[in-house]
């Protein structure tokens, strides 16, 4: 463990050939940016027996070749691990957390409730809400991509409000049709490819989010600011016939 700008920063084993740095455990936009700040490092001058990392809300985890890592750097006395571990901590002490570029604001299309939104009625009731005002306080905000994972282009994003917050439903769906928009607990999303799912439905867009057949397959990226935009259901169908 170590610190650094007062926060405690843990280093922890994921097997014998990975390790994860956690910077906290809240999801905010001060800890991701020390997430990307690290990540940006890693890119650019990396290590011997480096393989990849994968960042997440609150920490990144770095996938290395213990075998590699103890040739190159030779320290017998300590495990690959550990060798690792030094060569992260040096890092952390020159890590620079960039000036924020202007960020790109990707507007969603979604269509609110009916058969694209079935959750829409729980969420509104569970708030004491009208499924109108779930909608506006929705789409009025500007949410922050701070990852994408859990499936190919799903991208978790930050800034839901409170006031629409709502449970994982108690039993998930087997199936989510793409383009579904959901919420689960203080966190809102987009399911970009057919999956089983718990997330509260409360609508659905006719944008594809992840596109396997292009250089760069998912249309988010962290850092990314999302803009939902309701839309109507003859808007939704007109949307999807300019694609075919």
């Amino acid at each position: 463990m170590m610190k650094k700008n007062s926060e405690e920063i843990q280093m922890k084993p994921l097997g014998e050939a990975a390790i994860t740095v956690q910077f906290g455990t809240e999801i905010n936009s001060f800890i991701n940016k020390k997430v990307k700040a690290l990540a940006t490092k890693l890119q650019r001058e990396s290590f011997s027996g480096f393989i990849e990392f994968t960042p997440a809300f609150a920490s990144v985890t770095i996938f290395f070749d213990p075998f590699i890592v103890k040739q190159v750097y030779g320290e017998i006395e300590k495990s690959s691990f550990q060798i690792v571990q030094v060569i992260l901590e040096r890092m952390l002490e020159t890590l620079v957390e960039e000036e924020e570029s202007t960020p790109r604001i990707v507007d969603i299309p979604v269509c609110y409730g009916g058969d694209f939104g079935p959750d829409l009625d729980f969420v509104a009731g569970h708030n004491h809400l009208s499924t109108d005002e779930v909608i506006h306080l929705h789409a009025s905000a500007e949410y922050p991509v701070y990852m994408i994972g859990f499936a190919p282009g799903f991208p978790y994003l930050g800034g839901l409000s409170e006031k629409i917050n709502a449970p994982r439903r108690s039993s998930p769906r087997t199936s989510i049709p793409a383009g579904s928009v959901g919420i689960a607990g203080s966190q809102t999303g987009v399911y970009p490819i057919s999956t089983p799912g718990g997330w509260q439905l409360i609508g659905r867009t006719p944008m594809a989010l992840f596109r396997p057949d292009r250089d760069q397959p998912s249309v988010l990226s962290a850092g990314d600011l999302v803009k939902f935009v309701p839309i109507t259901k003859e808007e939704y169908e007109q949307y999807q016939e300019r694609l075919q």
